[in-house]
């Protein structure tokens, strides 16, 4: 038996001087070789595991641990995340400012609802603050400024990157303000309000979190304090704290909340400010003459990136194999903003705008009509035929020059801006809702399969018809209803959410339109209209490779011989059957012969194969460590919300003007969120809400996106126009340092 110790000295003893733990490595790999020779003849594998087990056991996990690049690379925090926490943001000058106060500006007016007045007297003339320099400040205004408060501070709704700072922003403010201040996070959202389940947060837990995504450090939750109990019970517990005090971060419907909760808690002296959160982009505030106030919602740029990112990566893809369509549905219930920012981060292919389909009319329909004296009521608006037909035609052109790939991103929401699903979901909403009202079993509950629901509306629209007037649901609409897929049908019929919406988010949106899209293009392959374009001299090279006259052929063969670099196969060669017709009327072969090789080798190349992939992007962006412009954006909102608080304010939304220009253009304020409430209809009823902001389609970034969406399909013989927006990069000069919608929407 070979002695491994001296083997090892022998052949490395004085060249090359090893560290313990190299040098075991070594022998076990030295006794494994030795003894497999011996066992080799012998076929002793169960042996050799044995062998190889009880060496590795060998190994000390103990001298591992303590070996520094050990513990880098599989410890908790990576170097991006100590980075991050160590980082700095920037702070608007302001704040740099030992006290700062509030400005009134009556530059700014808001048309208010006339319920929202009634709702909400207390709060309804707030008037828009700005956040300015306190330059000499008495010693009553440093009191009240400097005295010791209590901050509550709740997360709502989904998570947004950048929330974290948010709480950091009030922890340091709060704290330079005076030590004594304490700040407390209510624990899983709301709920953690009228539980009162509740932590203190200081300066090592704020550390842990800084510039890092998710709301980790208290938890979120989507309950509502939407009731006469849950707002007693929120009080008591805001009351028992002694907050002077509390911060809602959320979304439109935490806002809501925010204002509802201002107006109750008024008369206790607790302010409640509000923090405007969602990736969906759909908070933007304009005064009544367009002026705006908040350009963004924190947490749509890092999501808007980390998407872009992705879809990038299969604009990369795609064109790198050139065989399959990528369909990207992102995030956004009813706005289609992150959809037409990852579109100009990306210049994929195809992108439909919902806010465009809603005021789409087909001119064929309406001059077809008028000539007959007619109005087709059905050409305005758009549908889902419609939109699939106009997907078709995106697909249809780039592969007749042999583009049969490339990439799509669906809105979430769209489906909310066609025409006659919005209609669906109008009559359904009031259907359900009616029938909860009356009965003691919820709809869901009463009719609790497909078919059931089914046999009930059919049951109902013969019942209307016979009690004559205007029915909710006719005959017609369960004709139409019947025409869409089965698992389409459960999603409109499903249940809605705690506010009586539709869940868009739980509809397969780019099953229901692939679906579409797929029965058409295989009408258009019946059709000879679906073809895969072929280079003309790949075409020459093969029939000439094949001893074949490529002109006699190709006058038979293509629609557009000698025209174009791509040649289109005949609409009537549909099939092999149809090809071999064809040569034989041409006399090119005759009834006996077989199609020549090459020639049917061209014709399977120009048969298109719709092969895709499907992706969903949302929850992923949403817990994406934040850009440095929603880092940024975030710890100067915390900051503000303290200033708020230090001066009295309750019922306002903090907010920074002028997002879309350089940083050092930022204005710190407060928004009234009173006045930007209205009644929508909620659960079958009105109630008063902040209305969602969609895309406008007259602001430079969708006009500058409509105009580039020709060249972005790419439908020609030129290279793709794919853009590569790159991973988020949180250090160096490439990292944009804000949304290209607002860049956009800031020219003049």
């Amino acid at each position: 038996m070979i002695d491994i110790n001296t083997l090892t000295a022998t052949l490395f003893n004085g060249y090359y001087p090893m560290p313990d733990y190299h040098e075991r490595h070594l022998k076990i790999m030295l006794r494994i070789h030795i003894q497999y020779s011996e066992h080799i003849n012998r076929s002793d594998k169960r042996g050799l595991g044995r062998l190889i087990m009880q060496d590795a056991q060998d190994i000390s996990i103990e001298k591992l641990e303590k070996n520094p690049v050990f513990k880098q690379a599989i410890g908790r925090d990576s170097r991006e995340t100590i980075e991050r926490r160590n980082h700095t943001p920037l702070v608007c000058a302001v704040f740099g400012r030992p006290f700062t106060q509030l400005a009134p500006d009556d530059a700014y007016t808001f048309i208010t609802d006339r319920e929202a007045r009634k709702s909400l007297p207390a709060i309804i003339d707030n008037r828009v603050q700005r956040v300015v320099d306190a330059a000499s400040p008495d010693d009553a205004f440093k009191e009240n400024y400097q005295k010791q408060r209590n901050i509550g501070v709740v997360f709502s709704g989904g998570p947004a990157p950048g929330g974290h700072n948010v709480i950091a922003g009030i922890f340091d403010a709060a704290k330079k303000a005076n030590p004594e201040n304490r700040i407390y996070g209510f624990l899983m959202g709301p709920e953690g309000i009228i539980e009162n389940d509740v932590m203190e947060i200081d300066a090592d837990l704020v550390n842990q979190y800084r510039n890092l995504g998710g709301f980790t450090m208290i938890k979120t939750g989507r309950t509502k304090v939407d009731t006469a109990e849950k707002m007693a019970l929120s009080r008591e517990t805001c009351q028992a704290l002694n907050l002077s005090a509390l911060v809602v971060v959320g979304g439109d419907d935490s806002n809501t909340n925010a204002a509802f909760l201002a107006q109750e808690m008024f008369a206790d002296s607790i302010q409640v400010i509000g923090v405007p959160k969602t990736i969906d982009g759909d908070i933007q505030v304009k005064d009544d003459r367009g002026q705006v106030l908040c350009a963004m919602s924190f947490g749509f740029h890092t999501a808007a990136r980390a998407f872009a990112n992705s879809v990038g990566n299969l604009c990369t893809d795609s064109s790198s194999d050139v065989k399959y369509w990528h369909i990207c549905k992102v995030m956004g219930r009813v706005a289609s903003h992150l959809a037409l920012e990852v579109a100009l981060q990306t210049h994929a292919n195809i992108v439909p705008i919902g806010e465009e389909l809603a005021d789409y009319t087909d001119p064929q329909r309406i001059q077809a009509a008028e000539a007959l004296g007619e109005t087709d009521y059905h050409a305005y608006g758009m549908t889902l035929r419609n939109l699939s037909r106009m997907i078709c035609d995106g697909i249809v052109r780039r592969a007749a020059v042999g583009k049969n790939y490339g990439v799509i991103v669906i809105p979430e929401g769209i489906l909310e801006f066609i025409n006659e699903i919005q209609v669906f979901i109008i009559k359904l909403n009031t259907i359900i809702a009616d029938y909860n009202k009356t009965h003691d079993k919820d709809f869901h509950s009463a009719y609790p399969t497909l078919d059931d629901k089914l046999d009930f509306l059919r049951r109902l629209a013969r019942r209307l018809e016979e009690d004559g007037g205007i029915p909710v649901w006719n005959r017609r609409d369960d004709d139409l209803f019947n025409d869409i897929p089965d698992f389409f049908q459960e999603g409109l019929l499903m249940e809605r959410d705690s506010h009586g919406n539709f869940q868009f988010s739980q509809v397969e949106t780019d099953k229901v339109i692939l679906g579409l899209v797929n029965d058409y293009l295989n009408i258009l392959k019946e059709e000879g209209l679906y073809k895969v374009g072929i280079h003309k001299e790949v075409y020459r090279k093969s029939m000439t490779k094949a001893g074949l006259d490529p002109d006699a052929f190709g006058k038979v063969l293509f629609r557009n011989d000698g025209k174009n670099d791509f040649l289109l196969i005949r609409k009537s060669i549909i099939s092999v059957k149809t090809l071999k017709n064809a040569l034989e009327d041409a006399d090119l072969i005759q009834p006996t012969d077989e199609i020549p090789a090459a020639v049917e080798k061209i014709y399977q190349k120009s048969v298109p194969k719709f092969k895709t992939q499907t992706h969903f992007y949302g929850y992923d962006g949403r817990g994406n460590d934040p850009t440095r412009f929603d880092c940024n954006y975030t710890y100067n909102l915390g900051l503000t919300v303290f200033s708020l608080v230090a001066n009295g304010s309750t019922g306002q939304m903090a907010a920074i003007k002028n997002l879309e220009k350089d940083f050092e253009e930022w204005e710190p304020m407060g928004i009234p969120i009173a006045p930007l409430m209205h009644l929508e209809e909620r659960k079958g009823k009105l109630a008063l809400v902040i209305e969602k902001s969609v895309v406008d389609i007259q602001s430079n970034a969708f006009q500058v996106f409509k105009v580039s969406r020709e060249k972005w399909l790419a439908a020609n013989p030129a290279d793709d126009d794919y853009r590569r927006p790159g991973p988020i990069r949180f250090t160096g000069k490439s990292e944009e340092n804000r949304p290209i919608t607002l860049v956009l929407n800031a020219l003049k």
